[in-house]
């Protein structure tokens, strides 16, 4: 997959802020102190639907509009907010769009597809089950399927890290959640279309590690996904276009165990009182992993979302 150049990253970006405007990167000074380095906060959680998610739908549902006019509709698989993106940005495009999620998908997560016009289907044990069932679907119901990472997601998605280089500079390091891979690989794609130095450092879930062991393999490895808080995080089977580039551009992966990623959420709301969700969260965990390496650094960390229910995110506060 050849990564996108800068002038087309930028005309991405400006078609995304015509619907998304930018959003903040704050420097936090309390957790400046707890991490013992300059951190920034990229703060996705402001997005119309809470995630940083929605760039790429934007641009996509724009560009499937001219690619195939007579489109009857869009179908996805998700555990939230890539089904939020797809629902917000197919209203908008005036397509109908379907959401296949997990059985024991977040009921918040669920009511906001809803609200945004999608129907939901609920099926399988995990997001690999949703995603195969999400295929057939489009082929029974010849609905367009809206993959969760895809090279015309990309540039949207990377507008979120162009507005965080050109906001701050010199950053060192910058730590991403992973998913499906759409973000970091975002991430290295503007790194490179800048010229920048900056390491980007993939994070993973103890729990959801295929990622981490396609990393250490080179190769696209699966890998059985546990319960998990940071549920966006919870991938099975990586995409081999996403590992490709990870392997070419991200310095390395940290992984962290839900302990540590559900304390990264009560930092984020004690320190920014920002509502973080797991995925979200999972950044600061990785850097308070590496604090000792990160003294005195300039580092940069995407909240990729804040979309957690209110139930859950109440016993986490007060589990301390």
């Amino acid at each position: 997959m050849t990564l996108p150049s800068l002038s087309s990253l930028e005309a991405a970006a400006d078609q995304v802020h015509r619907v998304i405007p930018p959003t903040p990167q704050i420097c936090w000074p309390l957790l400046c102190a707890r991490a013992g380095a300059e951190v920034w906060i990229k703060h996705e959680n402001h997005t119309p639907v809470g995630a940083f998610k929605v760039r790429g739908g934007v641009l996509y549902m724009q560009e499937l509009r001219r690619r195939q006019p007579d489109v009857a509709g869009v179908i996805a698989a998700t555990r939230g907010n890539h089904g939020q993106s797809v629902a917000f940005a197919a209203k908008r495009a005036g397509l109908r769009s379907v959401i296949v999620v997990p059985h024991g998908n977040g009921r918040e997560k669920n009511a906001a597809m809803r609200a945004l016009g999608a129907e939901l289907v609920e099926h399988g044990r995990d997001f690999q089950e949703s995603y195969e069932h999400a295929i057939q679907l489009a082929d029974e119901r010849r609905l367009h399927m809206v993959h969760s990472f895809d090279d015309t997601l990309l540039p949207g998605v990377a507008s979120c890290t162009l507005e965080l280089f050109r906001a701050v500079p010199a950053i060192d390091t910058l730590y991403v959640p992973i998913g499906m891979g759409s973000g970091v690989c975002a991430a290295i794609a503007v790194r490179e279309a800048l010229g920048l130095k900056t390491e980007i450092v993939g994070v993973v879930a103890a729990r959801a590690r295929a990622y981490a062991l396609s990393f250490a393999a080179g190769r696209p490895v699966e890998s059985p996904v546990g319960e998990t808080i940071a549920d966006g995080m919870a991938c099975r089977v990586p995409d081999p276009a996403a590992i490709e580039i990870i392997l070419k551009g991200a310095a390395r992966i940290v992984t962290v165990e839900e302990e540590e990623i559900q304390a990264a959420m009560r930092h984020l709301f004690s320190d920014t009182h920002n509502v973080a969700e797991g995925a979200g969260a999972a950044p600061l965990a990785a850097l308070i992993k590496e604090r000792d390496q990160m003294q005195g650094r300039r580092v940069a960390l995407i909240l990729t979302g804040g979309n957690v229910d209110r139930d859950v995110f109440a016993r986490i506060l007060t589990a301390e």
